[in-house]
């Protein structure tokens, strides 16, 4: 059993806060009685996802602290963070939630938007999980969950930028969790499936036909559903979850599932 679980005292920081999952995900530790920081690009969004947990979630407004940062630049995130530790002391759990996805033909794709997927999925990952980590070791406890996607596990097209930084986390997830042998901190990695967010609806629209097809017509989860897989995945330090049949026979089975669906998929592009 987790006894700390109902810890009052616990310090939660969720980046990508405001909206979709990590709100979710703040709303669940939040109603525990955990002490919660937001960490989002846009102040507005920020007070608004604040009052959203206040006035609907029934949270302690004293218990929420919010900080607007671009997880993508290293010395923002940081402050924002050490500003949060001074007011509600250090991060025990820090879920990286941030994100960003922008379809388009890798050729058609600007680099600016190309690298602006890369530097937040990846690099604004980093940043965060680096602000708390050696805090963490030093008092022996923490963890950290990594929010990647289920597009870690497939090439698709039109995604060639959120596939490759999606597909980065595994690998630092992976050496990451072999540093932090031993010295108390949990690492935990998951693979979300479509799930119906602000961010959702914007991609969707975008989405080629092409990549559909490979990904069928499964309906999107759910923030809520998906945030308590999430915090059941902490709660017991599991360290990868996989969401849904198919996503999890692509974690697990993928090097003997892949050849044969990229060998129907090129027939249907064909």
């Amino acid at each position: 059993m987790d006894h700390s679980r109902g810890r009052s005292d616990m310090h939660v920081i969720v980046t990508g806060g405001s909206s979709g999952i990590g709100l979710e995900v703040a709303r669940i530790y939040g109603q525990r009685g955990a002490r919660l920081t937001l960490i989002g690009r846009d102040v507005d969004r920020l007070d608004a996802a604040r009052r959203e947990l206040v006035d609907k979630g029934g949270i302690a407004e004293g218990n929420i602290h919010t900080g607007a940062a671009d997880t993508g630049s290293g010395p923002d995130v940081t402050e924002v963070i050490k500003s949060a530790e001074d007011a509600f002391g250090p991060c025990d759990i820090l879920v990286t939630s941030a994100g960003i996805v922008d379809p388009g033909m890798f050729d058609q794709l600007s680099s600016k938007a190309f690298d602006y997927q890369v530097t937040t999925n990846v690099l604004g990952i980093a940043n965060s999980v680096r602000a708390v980590y050696s805090g963490m070791k030093a008092r022996g406890q923490g963890r950290i969950m990594i929010i990647s996607s289920g597009a870690a596990l497939i090439g698709i097209y039109g995604y060639t930028a959120y596939c490759a930084s999606k597909s980065a986390l595994t690998g630092f997830a992976e050496a990451l969790s072999f540093e932090s042998i031993g010295t108390g901190v949990d690492i935990c990695l998951c693979f979300p499936p479509d799930t119906f967010t602000p961010q959702f609806e914007r991609e969707i629209a975008r989405r080629p036909r092409e990549a559909q097809m490979l990904m069928g017509k499964v309906a999107p989860w759910s923030a809520d559903t998906v945030a308590r897989k999430i915090v059941h995945a902490i709660d017991r330090r599991k360290p990868k979850l996989y969401f849904g049949f198919s996503l999890t026979a692509l974690g697990l089975y993928g090097p003997f599932i892949k050849p044969f669906l990229h060998w129907w998929y090129r027939r249907r592009l064909g």
